[in-house]
């Protein structure tokens, strides 16, 4: 079977339901991972059940609004205009702090060419979440969900061939791929897909290339590279437990280098979107035993970060400035392991 086919797609979103049988209390991450990738198998009724089975829970969501725009996007796509119409009303009048149900308004409102509706949502939104007088220091520091929001307003000003503003040029300074946001925004961009010279064809394609990588970019972002975390008191407990995986951990300092050491040359890999997420030795036993595997089976660990990171346990790596160490050690990161 081909990579990335529907039947690929199936497959994850039926393994993601059944992590979500076994954590109903990370239920809410896991149904949306699960629904994407129906919407990618072309199942978009299944997924809208899976939104509306969120969204009818008796438990609180951690980001309700972002489901609905999830919901409303899929609906627009297979016929359903009207009551998606009807739901980012809705979100728009309710006027959320979350950056990244904005964000989907905002894009599927510009894929159906309603650029004057989605310019007003991201206005609006980077109104509510306080930009408006953010130096491009503060800006860099905002999580990406929201500097995805200018890069998006960017783009349909273009659209809307309006002269730029001073979250353009905000935009524009954070950007930082060597294709300038105004050449990746040319609506004229299309045309010269029709060209027959080369080098207008060439010079697209970097464009393209360029365009991809931001995409690639974005689309990772909800799914961090993590690297497992094992707090001290835990790994104390977890070697007594499984001595077969001391050469795994000799010690807990050792750990806690390695740690940066592995983020730090992911990062100068180009890896995006690193994260860190700390295992407790009950957690693992119980993944192991779905997994039908001991514990002490090193081959484990990757698989249980990942999970941990599926269940949206991670947290960003490096710190932001001025925050704590991800060691727990209460001291500044830049004073910590952050410092060269």
């Amino acid at each position: 079977m081909r990579p990335d086919t529907p039947a690929d797609h199936t497959a994850e979103a039926e393994r993601l339901l059944r992590t979500a049988a076994q954590y109903p209390e990370d239920h809410e991450p896991l149904l949306l991972q699960a629904a994407a990738h129906l919407e990618l198998a072309g199942d978009r009724p299944r997924a809208t059940t899976l939104y509306d089975r969120l969204l009818s829970s008796s438990t609180k969501m951690d980001h309700p609004h972002l489901v609905k725009a999830f919901k409303a996007a899929n609906l627009w796509e297979y016929g359903h205009e009207p009551e998606a119409r009807a739901i980012i009303d809705g979100i728009r009048a309710a006027a959320p702090l979350d950056p990244a149900a904005w964000g989907i308004v905002a894009e599927t409102l510009e894929s159906h060419d309603e650029l004057d509706l989605a310019h007003a949502s991201l206005t609006t939104a980077l109104t509510l979440l306080g930009v408006a007088e953010a130096t491009i220091d503060q800006a860099a520091a905002l999580p990406y969900s929201t500097q995805s929001l200018l890069t998006t307003r960017h783009r349909v000003r273009r659209l809307l061939a309006l002269p730029h503003d001073t979250w353009d040029s905000l935009a524009d300074e954070l950007h930082t791929a060597p294709i300038s946001l105004d050449e990746l925004h040319d609506p004229k961009r299309l045309w010269s897909l029709g060209s027959e010279d080369p080098a207008e064809l060439q010079a697209e394609l970097a464009r393209l290339r360029a365009e991809l990588g931001n995409y690639r970019l974005a689309l990772s972002r909800p799914f961090p590279v993590a690297v497992l975390h094992w707090p001290e008191p835990e790994l104390d407990e977890l070697l007594t437990a499984y001595p077969e995986l001391q050469s795994e951990y000799p010690t807990h300092t050792a750990h806690l280098l390695d740690i940066e050491a592995s983020l730090r040359e992911l990062a100068a890999a180009g890896t995006p979107n690193l994260g860190i997420v700390t295992a407790t030795v009950p957690s693992y036993e119980a993944f192991a035993a779905s997994e039908s595997s001991s514990p002490a089976n090193a081959d484990l660990l990757p698989q249980y970060a990942t999970t941990l990171a599926a269940r949206g346990r991670a947290t960003s790596w490096p710190p932001g400035r001025g925050a704590d160490c991800w060691c727990g050690s209460g001291v500044n990161y830049g004073d910590c392991h952050g410092a060269a």
